[in-house]
């Protein structure tokens, strides 16, 4: 990482240095299509068809400002969204927020490793357990021991896993009227399935752990290069910092987007078409596949959940990690060596064994994978209210407050997200 990254805005010819611009908000974009979250993405397309394909539509717009958002309050205080509440707010709704953060993120670490271990099993076979293991224990190696600058540079190269998903959608037939109708006509129905459903999808898609992720990691950037400074300290860095942000973040969550709509219509051109509705994670959804779309379609579908899951679960325990790390005081950083911020790494590690043993449980992983997705959606909203107050305070930000647009589609989101967790609820009543 270096000053390129950060000029990059003005530079957009250069592949190279277009690449390199591509960080936090590349990363970010790419794990929120982990494992649980193609379940979920497959679960819609399958028991609705092509009817949820206008939430992908939706949500890029209400994505890209909600994590520009957490992007430039990283960047301009030099502290993440926990270290944040905890200076400007009550203890309380810090304490509250980390703790929500961290059982999600759990259960969808427990989740993402249980459909990684499914998908190889269903390549390779084996016992399920052991893969689980295996892959926990890969991660946290990988996380713990590897310096930040070069698992940065990992992560970056795992999100071209993503598309496995376009590949999928490439060899099978769609309906392409029906699916443009879904994508830009948006369906609703009161009727308790659809509406969790919803709330699953849009806490899928716009989900805690991300904004927590994507402001540590602007602060992980500035502490890996001591050109950069927080912008409310020195606003002169600001011009080519946003213009970097913007940039990382448009790409980011449309990639993100795009690979969520595939998923949901190669489920809705295949599943759904044929009779099958009730998929109840990734795994599911490939083996499904193959008797209908074909073993080559199925096989690049399973690889692909790998290929997000060995993105996806360090980004959930590294969030977890900050958040808690910045609640508590401790000294945070993936560019820290270990024994430099032991409780750090060790909230790393604990995480990703916890959910490692929640394989090992009676717990039925898939409703527990489908409460994690709600659970995100009810979290989200005031963790983006609180957001959207620190990003316009002057006295937080310094000069480089959100713009009048994205504050506004911002707080639009906050108004989304709780708009369909009262309306679930009421029809569950």
């Amino acid at each position: 990482m270096n000053d390129d990254v950060e000029q990059a805005g003005s530079n957009a010819g250069s592949r190279g240095r277009f690449w390199r611009a591509l960080g936090p908000g590349l990363i970010t974009g790419a794990s929120d299509d982990d494992p649980s979250g193609i379940g979920t993405y497959s679960q819609a397309g399958a028991s609705y068809g092509f009817a949820l394909a206008w939430t992908m539509v939706l949500t890029y717009p209400l994505m890209v400002a909600v994590q520009i958002a957490s992007a430039r309050l990283g960047r301009s205080t030099g502290h993440g969204i926990a270290g944040n509440l905890k200076r400007h707010y009550p203890n309380w709704l810090l304490q509250g927020v980390v703790a929500l953060l961290l059982v999600a993120n759990i259960i969808n670490i427990g989740a993402d490793l249980g459909a990684m271990a499914d998908a190889v099993r269903l390549l390779a076979g084996g016992p399920q357990l052991m893969w689980v293991l295996g892959f926990g224990a890969v991660t946290i190696g990988l996380e713990v021991f590897v310096s930040y600058r070069r698992y940065v540079v990992f992560l970056k190269w795992l999100t071209l896993s993503l598309f496995a998903y376009v590949a999928t959608l490439a060899l099978v037939h769609v309906d392409w009227h029906a699916a443009a109708r879904g994508a830009l006509v948006p369906q609703l129905a009161w009727d308790r399935e659809y509406l969790t459903m919803i709330v699953a999808v849009l806490g899928t898609t716009i989900s805690p752990y991300l904004f927590f992720w994507q402001a540590s990691e602007e602060v992980e950037d500035l502490h890996a290069n001591s050109r950069r400074h927080p912008l409310a300290r020195h606003p002169e860095e600001g011009p080519r910092a946003i213009r970097r942000i913007r940039i990382d973040t448009l790409v980011g969550m449309g990639f993100s987007n795009v690979i969520a709509l595939a998923i949901i219509l190669t489920t809705a051109a295949t599943l759904h078409a044929s009779g099958i509705t009730d998929i109840r994670t990734s795994a599911e959804a490939a083996q499904a596949l193959r008797p209908i779309a074909g073993e080559y379609a199925a096989m690049v579908f399973a690889l692909g959940i790998v290929g997000t899951g060995l993105l996806a679960v360090p980004v959930l325990a590294g969030s977890a990690a900050y958040a808690l790390g910045e609640a508590r005081g401790w000294r945070v950083g993936l560019e820290r060596k270990p024994r430099q911020a032991k409780a750090f790494y060790g909230t790393i590690a604990v995480a990703t064994a916890v959910g490692i043993g929640l394989n090992f449980t009676a717990i039925d992983p898939v409703r527990a994978l489908i409460w994690a997705a709600v659970i995100n959606g009810i979290v989200a909203a005031p963790v983006l209210f609180v957001t959207m107050l620190m990003t316009a305070r002057r006295d937080i930000m310094g000069q480089w407050t959100l713009g009048p647009l994205p504050r506004a589609i911002g707080w639009i989101t906050t108004a989304l997200l709780a708009a369909s967790v009262v309306a679930m609820a009421v029809s569950s009543g």
